[in-house]
């Protein structure tokens, strides 16, 4: 009689568990707050005597132990429970696994979620995997609970990500010029390809006045939505500056100390950036650590080295030289990101300076459409199957400034 007594007021107990847990989780109670709830419930409910729950989130972190010698909590799970699939009985040894009788998997979809170890069940009347049976099932509740709640929250963070993108895209959209000019004095071209939905390469073309412009290419450390943001920080910068001067070195020096002050030296940027004056027929620039563009004339061509440093990593910078070009009225500009010369092919061997200059100077005198098409479809041809490892950009530029 006493038995049947003690079985009914075990199933109470169990039930009352069942009750509290299920409550918790309809609650919505942060994970923390069910694993508290799952620990007293062992204690107080069930008389659950030793026990250590560890779950895998990255690494395997033991959640909720008790009745043990040890702190469990900066112990790591052994690498031979790593893929337990059945309940094991377990023999005796020294470590802080040795107050444990049994050890059983939690799984849901055949992913292992959890592994729990008991112990001082030995003195239990039935068999040991009937009495773990509502240990099991609780537990699997819980963590099933859990992890539900860690999916929810990745749709939220995934979700939430792909509006920031959406919007990163839309900003990135009116960074670039929506016209460029192509008529008989000046034609400029552009290709653009981020290596994922957007990028930190950008572009521009500003009309300082009817004789003058202004051409920048830039590419900023890192990739994705930051990158993408940064460079509208760039771009807002640069065109509020050349509404105010058109003097090359007070440009960079203001963009420098903005990037510092916004960036906290977290973030650099290369860029070239260049103004033709048509009336003067001159050419100054300022090369910012960037890839140096090609210059091509008639008489040959000249890489556009002078400037400075990346832009973002001195305050003030170290050095700046302005590069002009005099007396230039016909003219071929090209300028790139490092995509370009950095794509590899499946040998690891990349597409490289040597390349690119033999292709562009061989094919100077075609239209910048063509151009560009022909080093695109070259550059894919040569990476073969090899996935893109970065963005690519392109500016090139011509002019045609000779007397009638």
């Amino acid at each position: 009689m006493e038995s049947v007594i003690a079985k009914s007021d075990l199933k109470e107990l169990e039930l009352n568990a069942l009750l509290e847990i299920t409550q918790a989780i309809n609650d919505n109670l942060p994970e923390e707050a069910l694993y508290r709830i799952y620990r007293f419930t062992l204690l107080a409910n069930l008389k659950i005597k030793k026990l250590a729950l560890f779950v895998n989130e990255d690494k395997w972190d033991c959640k909720v132990f008790f009745g043990v010698r040890h702190d469990l909590s900066k112990v790591e799970l052994p690498e031979d429970f790593h893929q337990l699939r059945e309940s094991q009985l377990l023999g005796f040894s020294e470590d802080s696994f040795g107050e444990f009788d049994m050890v059983f998997p939690v799984l849901h979809k055949n992913r292992l979620l959890a592994v729990v170890f008991i112990g001082e069940i030995s003195d239990l009347e039935e068999s040991v995997e009937t009495n773990t049976t509502f240990l099991k099932a609780i537990t699997n509740i819980i963590m099933v609970a859990i992890e539900n709640k860690k999916l929810a929250r990745n749709e939220l963070r995934q979700e939430a990500y792909r509006k920031e993108l959406e919007i990163a895209k839309q900003v990135q959209q009116l960074l670039f010029p929506k016209e460029l000019p192509k008529n008989d004095k000046v034609n400029i071209e552009a290709f653009y390809r981020p290596h994922h939905e957007v990028s930190g390469d950008y572009y521009d073309y500003i009309e300082i006045s009817p004789d003058k412009f202004l051409i920048c290419i830039a590419d900023v450390s890192g990739k994705g939505v930051p990158a993408a943001m940064w460079m509208s920080n760039f771009q807002a910068c640069l065109r509020t500056l050349v509404r105010q001067t058109s003097k090359l070195k007070e440009i960079v020096n203001e963009l420098n100390y903005n990037i510092i002050r916004s960036g906290n030296r977290e973030m650099f940027i290369t860029s070239f950036t260049a103004i033709y004056d048509f009336s003067r027929k001159e050419l100054t620039y300022i090369n910012s650590g960037h890839n140096p563009p090609m210059l091509i004339r008639d008489n040959g061509f000249d890489y556009l080295k002078k400037g400075t440093t990346v832009l973002g990593a001195f305050d003030p910078l170290p050095f700046i030289d302005e590069g002009k070009v005099e007396d230039i009225d016909r003219f071929f500009l090209f300028s790139y990101t490092d995509g370009v010369t950095e794509t590899f092919n499946k040998n690891r061997e990349e597409f490289g300076q040597d390349r690119l200059e033999e292709l562009i100077t061989k094919n100077a005198s075609k239209e910048l459409s063509e151009i560009h098409d022909l080093l695109i479809s070259t550059l894919e041809e040569f990476r073969e199957d090899t996935p893109h490892n970065d963005d690519i950009t392109v500016l090139s530029c011509k002019v045609n400034n000779c007397c009638d």
